[in-house]
């Protein structure tokens, strides 16, 4: 897990510490709106469905429609946990003396970097078990899943805000980012 972190490094750069996201199922607050939606969605389609084939017009349409709408729930109740839980199964945060790092493997791969002396706001979620989330950014989604543009209202890890996802010890790695953040002479 280290070195999968440690190929990102500049030349001179050390590493003070690294570690993955939560691993298996992970509930967040917004899935407050998006559980309950999923059950009306399922069952939206599943009479959708059931029409096209019991009911006195043509099954095709009703089938289709059905059909595609059904994919879609089962993907908003089941779908999503489980490809956000391969996503973070393949993340590596790490935190040097010069920046925040995120890379994720896989087909939706990608590696951001965040300068420690520039910083965006941080904020820090933490739950009883020492567990918890750090944002470098204020939240690209408004609240509602359904008016953001990005999968991240669906699910965590393609959260277009860059953070630490359900991190072990989370005040600590907040307290060393922000003593480590400070701009040189400040």
């Amino acid at each position: 897990m280290e070195e999968e972190i440690r190929g990102y490094l500049q030349p001179g750069e050390h590493l003070f510490w690294w570690g993955r996201p939560q691993q298996g199922l992970l509930i967040t607050s917004r899935d407050i709106f998006m559980v309950p939606f999923s059950f009306v969605w399922a069952g939206f389609a599943l009479s959708i469905f059931l029409s096209g084939l019991h009911g006195p017009v043509p099954p095709f349409p009703f089938l289709l429609v059905g059909g595609l709408f059904s994919v879609l729930g089962l993907y908003i109740a089941v779908g999503r946990f489980i490809v956000d839980a391969w996503l973070r199964r393949n993340t590596t945060y790490g935190l040097t003396d010069r920046r925040v790092l995120i890379a994720r493997t896989g087909p939706w791969g990608n590696f951001t970097a965040l300068q420690l002396d520039r910083l965006p706001s941080i904020s820090l979620r933490e739950r009883s078990n020492g567990r918890g989330t750090i944002r470098f950014g204020d939240p690209a989604y408004s609240g509602w899943p359904m008016r953001s543009n990005s999968f991240g209202s669906w699910m965590p890890s393609l959260d277009p805000t860059p953070q630490f996802l359900g991190i072990e010890d989370v005040r600590r790695v907040f307290n060393e980012i922000q003593g480590r953040s400070r701009p040189a002479g400040a």
